[in-house]
């Protein structure tokens, strides 16, 4: 292997996070990436002291930066809750990074299980996978939540540009409670349906799409006819062309249809819906951290990132100075991701090849059983459990 590091002439946006996958972070980059890549970023800092200090605005200076460079890359980072609010001295229960910077670039996250063969997924009928293409904008992320406390009368009112006003009675409250109002737009869910047009087109997957628009006759009717209309008067002749299908089933039907299924199709879902199944199916494949996560926008712009959380209880113990067996798989594949958009929107093939080559790496460690503790308990093989810097001192190894 040349000595020479492969060259970047365009920066990554990266963007770092919290606990114990902001350690892995610099252990990943020091490990294997700097020692092979002349690494050019754009650095902005979303720990949560970093957000506090900055009042939440490295947050959004990061989103736009994400769309002035068109690629990004992100660690995984804390949602204050209350406890969380308390541990860090907080001014505030900042809201979720995820959500801010996917209001700023919109778009469709898609994910999919990175899957192994000694591995079998939990469901004994899926053989392929499955992705979520979850949509990136609105809904409970961008709701405005209200308590009463008392008597009175709840309204949703819009207040149109030439002032006329439409209203609609919420409900009649005889005691306290509680309100939310959630919205989203006809361009963004427009752009959500292209997304997932156009990257079952790509992959040549078959597309479902569901909602509960039986309940949600307006909201989650919104979401369908858009789809339909889509489909209908630009899509469908040319996923007949390529001998793949579209089709609109209800979500509680949908769910029962991806039990039985055999996977290796799209599965689009509305905001939290994606955030919710992605986790199930990621996890019945196998780990949360073996699935790789894409924000793609309508206007070319890829934010790639871990799927899950900050693994707290890890970074606990690393504080105390044991060793973990945190799995950085996906941390791994949203640098790979982010490398090769990279490569492929500057034209540059080797880098493009470093992220094949990285990849194969660590598919090639696991596949010889090397494996971090969540894997090691499922494999169906002979393995070596190892810490999370042993195994990215073996996936350097078959880099070399």
């Amino acid at each position: 292997m040349s000595d020479e590091k492969i060259r970047m002439t365009t920066p990554l946006v990266e963007m770092d996070g919290d606990e114990m996958t902001r350690i892995m972070w610099k252990m990943i980059k020091d490990e294997l990436i700097l020692p092979f890549v002349d690494l050019k970023t754009e650095y902005y800092d979303l720990s949560l002291p970093e957000r506090e200090r900055t009042k939440d605005k490295v947050t959004l200076d990061s989103a736009y930066a994400a769309k002035k460079y068109h690629v990004a890359v992100k660690c995984a980072t804390i949602t204050p809750n209350k406890q969380r609010v308390g541990e860090y001295d907080l001014s505030e229960m900042w809201k979720s990074p995820n959500g801010t910077i996917r209001s700023v670039l919109d778009g469709t996250v898609f994910r999919t299980p990175i899957i192994i063969d000694a591995i079998k997924p939990a469901v004994r009928s899926w053989k392929k996978p499955i992705t979520v293409a979850r949509h990136a904008f609105g809904d409970v992320y961008k709701a405005t939540e209200m308590r009463v406390s008392g008597k009175g009368t709840a309204k949703l009112m819009f207040i149109a540009e030439n002032g006329e006003e439409k209203t609609e009675t919420v409900c009649d409250f005889e005691d306290g409670g509680v309100l939310q109002a959630q919205f989203n737009k006809d361009k963004s869910i427009i752009s959500f349906a292209r997304s997932c047009f156009d990257y079952a087109l790509a992959t040549s997957q078959d597309l479902w799409f569901s909602t509960k628009d039986t309940i949600s006759k307006k909201y989650d009717q919104t979401f369908k006819l858009i789809f339909e209309e889509l489909y209908e008067k630009e899509y469908k002749p040319r996923f007949d062309k390529k001998g793949i299908t579209y089709f609109y089933t209800l979500i509680d039907d949908a769910v029962a249809r991806v039990i039985r299924s055999e996977g290796g199709f799209i599965w689009a879902l509305k905001n939290y819906d994606g955030d919710v199944m992605s986790d199930m199916i990621s996890t019945a494949f196998g780990s949360l951290a073996m699935m790789t996560s894409v924000l793609v926008s309508p206007d070319g712009n890829y934010e790639y990132e871990a799927a899950h959380g900050t693994v707290t209880r890890h970074y606990y113990r690393w504080l105390k100075g044991e060793q973990t067996s945190t799995n950085p798989m996906a941390t791994i594949f949203a640098w790979t991701g982010a490398l090769r958009k990279r490569g492929e929107l500057d034209g540059l093939t080797d880098l493009c090849a470093f992220a094949d080559r990285l990849e194969k790496a660590c598919f090639d460690t696991l596949n010889e059983g090397i494996m971090t503790g969540d894997l090691a308990s499922l494999a169906q093989c002979e393995t070596k459990r190892v810490n999370t810097e042993e195994f990215l001192k073996a996936v350097r190894e078959r880099i070399e």
